[in-house]
């Protein structure tokens, strides 16, 4: 009982930034507050994070207003047909006054990288991205360099326009720990967006937490208490994306052709202390992986051929697991 009172208080000074973090947010960003939530859980659990969705919609506003608001180093790279993996990591570069070579890194070691339109780069870029991604080091020549502890990855890609792109494998896109899809503003919200942005200025974002603060808070996300009822939960979930007929949900069998990894597994359960952090509790509860199992989820569950006819999408599909599953 008194490790679960420290715990708690640990939480809520390690968590006291939150709304100040999500004030200063909210000087630029206007709604999303969904996506603003997924972006610092994947921050606070230290993964990555994949967006969905069309032009237009704040996504690089959100990323680099996030870095300021942290005092963290920002880079974005415009993904291309013709870019090269060394524009992402880097490469020697040759002196000839002194015959050697010289390591120039490339924007890859910020501290937040926005991969902007990830599909329209060829597999070679995409690999080298993912790579350090997993890894947390690139190779240059003969060093290998660590990637810096606060590393976080926000990948964007669009879901109408196919061509010209190279879609992400599977196996690549299960590197991301979080898939959201970002959707339009309300007519209410769009008024205010017109409002704030066509005044010629926007406002000031100012640090307000650092970088170290959130290495700390990552440590205490890290303790947050996950009862063994609840990883139960995220097996039963899981096992069903696997196999579904086998647990009840027979009309699922020819929708799904794979079901989520283990590392779906790990990342629920890490996104859902992360998500009950944000919210000043030292405890995951049943909610808190319901909320977080479609972003989890999503692009680990490969529908099959039979699902696109039909127009099912793995949100679908994930919907109807955690309606089926019974809940701790």
């Amino acid at each position: 009982m008194t490790m679960t009172r420290d715990l708690s208080a640990q939480v809520r000074d390690e968590a006291a930034f939150v709304p100040a973090l999500l004030a200063e947010i909210n000087k630029i960003m206007v709604g999303q507050e969904a996506l603003v939530d997924r972006v610092l859980i994947a921050l606070l659990a230290n993964g990555h994070i994949l967006l969905e969705g069309v032009p237009g919609l704040a996504k690089t506003l959100l990323i680099k207003t996030v870095a300021e608001a942290i005092a963290a180093d920002f880079a974005r790279i415009q993904f291309t047909p013709d870019l090269l993996p060394a524009d992402l990591v880097g490469t020697q570069i040759y002196n000839p006054r002194t015959y050697n070579f010289s390591v120039h890194k490339g924007p890859i070691f910020a501290n937040l990288v926005l991969a902007d339109e990830i599909n329209r780069a060829p597999a070679k870029v995409q690999s080298a991205l993912l790579e350090a991604m997993q890894e947390r080091q690139v190779t240059i020549g003969e060093q290998t360099f660590p990637m810096d502890n606060l590393f976080m990855v926000l990948a964007t890609q669009n879901p109408i326009e196919q061509e010209g792109t190279y879609p992400l494998p599977e196996a690549q896109v299960d590197r991301f720990m979080l898939k959201a899809k970002v959707t339009y503003p309300t007519r209410a919200e769009e008024r205010l967006i017109i409002d704030r942005m066509t005044t010629g200025e926007l406002p000031e974002v100012k640090p307000v937490v650092s970088p170290q603060q959130i290495m700390r808070a990552r440590q205490v996300v890290n303790q947050v208490y996950v009862d063994d009822r609840i990883k139960n939960y995220v097996l039963d979930l899981v096992t069903v994306t696997r196999s579904p007929g086998e647990n009840g949900l027979s009309d699922l069998n020819t929708l799904i052709s794979f079901g989520a990894s283990p590392r779906g597994s790990i990342n629920l359960i890490l996104a859902a202390k992360a998500h009950a952090f944000l919210r000043g509790r030292a405890f995951v509860t049943p909610e808190d992986i319901k909320q977080i199992a479609p972003d989890v989820l999503r692009h680990r569950i490969i529908t099959s051929f039979e699902a696109e006819a039909e127009g099912i999408s793995s949100d679908h599909i994930v919907r109807r697991i955690l309606d089926h599953t019974d809940v701790p």
